[in-house]
Parts: C-alpha cells; sequence; structure tokens
C-alpha cells in the first residue's frame, strides 16, 4: 500500500469517531428534554450539567477530527 493511500485510510477511520460524538450529544439532549418535562422547576440545574456533558463529548470529537488532519498533514 501506497504511503499517501494509508495516511487517507487512517484519517477516515480517525474521522469515524465523530459518529459516536453526534450519538452522545443526540442522547444528551435527549435526556435533557425528558427531564425537563418531567420537572420543569429542575430546568436550570439539569441545563448545566447538560452544557458540561455536551462540550465534553463535543471535545472528543474535536479531536478525532484533529487526529485525522494530522494523519493527513504532518506525517
Amino acid at each position: 500500500m501506497e504511503e499517501a493511500a494509508a495516511k487517507f485510510l487512517g484519517a477516515g477511520i480517525a474521522v469515524l469517531g465523530v459518529i459516536g460524538s453526534g450519538i452522545g450529544i443526540g442522547s444528551i439532549f435527549a435526556a435533557f428534554i425528558q427531564a425537563v418535562g418531567r420537572n420543569p422547576a429542575a430546568r436550570n440545574e439539569v441545563f448545566t450539567m447538560t452544557m458540561l456533558g455536551f462540550a465534553l463529548v463535543e471535545a472528543l470529537a474535536l479531536f478525532a477530527l484533529i487526529v485525522a488532519l494530522l494523519l493527513l498533514f504532518a506525517l
């Protein structure tokens, strides 16, 4: 296998981590909507934890993207 082909294949595999991040973000906000629907008075407390979870899951997507870009352009 050529080096360029291996770089493209590795970058494509690294970007697959974004799929898991999308699923995680969807489940975080689905749980938020259910929690607020059950107890609207606790919205502010639940919203804080929702944003924290969103930020952590989104960071994983950014790490996957950075790894893919490093494979493509730095190696």
